[in-house]
């Protein structure tokens, strides 16, 4: 039997579980696995400049390709406790990562020890395991364990804590022989499918709700055959975006109180049922429960069963993983469609497609400074199909995800439940370094961008281009517009006159100072008919150069983004004028119909 020490061990079983690139920051605690992972090779790791930016970029990482488990390292001190974020948001969004922690050693944990705490006991209400490994020889079977469970039912974080004399101690271990353990997911039955098809066939204007738990399954494919099979219009999540390509005739467009469309919202509320998949009714997707689910019933099929009810009760829920429950349903579909038994629902289609056309918001603007709606115009034109957007909170996502378009599954990355401030720079970080040829493209306004501003270095010292889109208007954007309600406007303004680029006027900080002064390019915008050629710009910045640019959009100050003010989809507030002829919204899917 081979010997080698537990830490060389979890970095053997790493390989073996299909890890690639792992993200993070060397410390005392944790150097003995650094040793091991320059020892065996075969795993690039990027330093971070911030541990909570290395849990990130491991999101990032891991929401890029199907299959794929970022990894982020580091002490089990600040540095852990700095990854809670990243796994909170890995936790709400389903997103396995695994947080390798390095401990003091056994005999002194509970002794105050330097930088020893109790990370497991802080990491467990946010990962599917945390545990703190005691015995080196538990080792291999803790981490066999952890891809077991991140990978099994509703997927999400893991944290391994090892205390750097576990990590150091020689064990038995045969990596040649080492077998990753079955992955657990529950099934729908043929029964279950078929009850919740009889279901659909009564209604008259049925819809179905496609959650990120379509892309966790890798069952978008399926997702779209069943819809054309059945003909029933599709209603991604925020987090399901791209599940469908925008302009498929059978997207209905999303559904909200703030991420959503003028038609998607008018669609969904004629609708009379809906069948939710891999969803989980989240409340900017729901708003007012009496208001969603009022006159229409549901089913609700997610790989979680605790989740179905959680919300509202459905008429049927079924546990399952969307992929197999796909997998069904286009079976048996297909079977009723060949036997006559699916009824037309080529009308209720169209009709969603006719409001698609007709209830736009606008988005060509010419003011300066310039109106953030005209930025999301321009990035239509300048960023393709291929493009994989990265963005997080506040105004800039919103509005992007009311004005962007997305076309395939995993081009939407977007953390939804926990939108920690500063997630969008190391995420897309990590996402270009797992498609290093893809387009990728950032998002943020400018309080999001200097959370997390010194990952860029990251991308300049590792030569990981993307291009990232800063609007700029010096102001805390979604909680000042949240404060109206209030009739405030309090500690959310960021302006200030810098002594060092008095041409910025109010708008403080200078971002392509600093973006440069981190070893990147960066481009300021201040007129709506140069974004275009700014963006074309980057883009050749960013191939020639191999590092992230920033192109810094100066907007109004004060822009109120469409969004209820009563938490009722039905009563979303459009602030800005709508469209009312084509060259109003140019970019739109489909051509304004007046």
């Amino acid at each position: 039997m081979a010997r080698m020490t537990a830490a060389r061990a979890a970095v053997e079983i790493l390989k073996r579980e299909g890890v690639r690139d792992a993200f993070g920051v060397p410390g005392a605690a944790i150097n003995p696995f650094y040793a091991a992972l320059k020892a065996a090779d075969g795993i690039t790791h990027t330093l971070a400049r911030h541990v909570e930016g290395a849990s990130h970029m491991a999101e990032g990482y891991t929401r890029t390709h199907p299959g794929h488990i970022g990894v982020c390292v580091g002490t089990s001190g600040p540095a852990g406790t700095d990854m809670i974020t990243g796994l909170y948001s890995a936790t709400g969004d389903s997103i396995p990562i695994l947080c390798v922690t390095g401990q003091a050693p056994t005999a002194v944990i509970h002794k105050e020890d330097f930088q020893a705490v109790d990370i497991a006991a802080i990491a467990g209400p946010v990962t599917k395991m945390a545990v703190t490994v005691l015995e080196a020889a538990q080792v291999p079977g803790v981490f066999q364990q952890a891809f077991h469970l991140m990978r099994s039912g509703r997927p999400g974080p893991v944290l391994i804590d090892l205390p750097v004399d576990v990590q150091l101690t020689e064990i038995e271990f045969d990596p040649e022989t080492y077998e990753p353990l079955p992955v657990y997911k529950p099934a729908a039955s043929r029964a279950q499918i078929e009850k919740a098809l009889t279901l659909l066939a009564g209604s008259e204007r049925p819809l179905i709700v496609a959650g990120g738990g379509v892309i966790n399954a890798d069952a978008c494919e399926l997702l779209v055959e069943f819809a054309e099979l059945t003909g029933v219009p599709v209603v991604p999540t925020l987090m399901g975006w791209g599940v469908i390509p925008d302009d498929h005739e059978l997207n209905a467009g999303m559904v909200g109180l703030q991420t959503s469309h003028r038609y998607g919202n008018a669609t969904f509320l004629e609708s009379d049922f809906v069948l939710g998949i891999g969803n989980r009714w989240a409340n900017r997707h729901t708003g007012r429960i009496d208001v969603y689910t009022a006159g229409r019933r549901f089913v609700h099929v997610d790989i979680e069963p605790t989740q179905i009810g959680r919300i509202f009760a459905p008429d049927y829920g079924i546990a399952s993983d969307a992929r197999a429950a796909l997998e069904l349903f286009v079976e048996v579909a297909g079977e009723l469609k060949a036997a006559g038994g699916l009824p037309d629902r080529s009308d209720w289609a169209a009709a969603a497609q006719e409001k698609k056309a007709r209830l736009q918001r606008r988005t060509h603007f010419d003011d300066i400074p310039i109106k953030p709606q005209r930025v999301y115009e321009e990035m239509n034109k300048a960023f393709g199909p291929e493009t994989r957007y990265v963005t997080t909170i506040g105004l800039s996502q919103i509005a992007g995800a009311q004005m962007l378009h997305v076309y395939k599954p995993r081009h939407w990355i977007n953390c939804g439940q926990a939108g920690p401030l500063g997630w969008t720079v190391p995420a897309a970080l990590g996402v270009a370094r797992a498609d290093p040829e893809a387009s990728v493209v950032a998002l943020s306004g400018d309080y999001d961008f200097q959370f997390m501003i010194e990952e860029l270095a990251v991308g300049a010292q590792h030569k990981i281009p993307y291009v990232h889109v800063l609007v700029n208007n010096s102001y805390l954007g979604l909680i000042r517009q949240a404060q109206r309600a209030f009739d405030i406007d309090f500690q959310v303004n960021l302006e200030f006159e810098n002594i060092n680029s008095p041409e910025l006027g109010v708008y403080g900080v200078d971002h392509v100072k600093v973006a440069e002064g981190l070893g990147c390019k960066a481009i300021r915008v201040t007129d709506p008919n140069e974004l275009r050629s700014a963006f074309e710009q980057a883009k050749k910045l960013a191939a020639e150069h191999r590092v992230p640019v920033v192109v810094e959009v100066i907007l109004e100050r004060v822009t109120n983004i469409s969004m209820s003010t009563t938490n009722d989809i039905g009563n979303v507030v459009e602030f800005e004028e709508i469209a009312t002829e084509p060259g109003h919204a140019p970019t739109s899917i489909r051509t304004l119909k007046t």
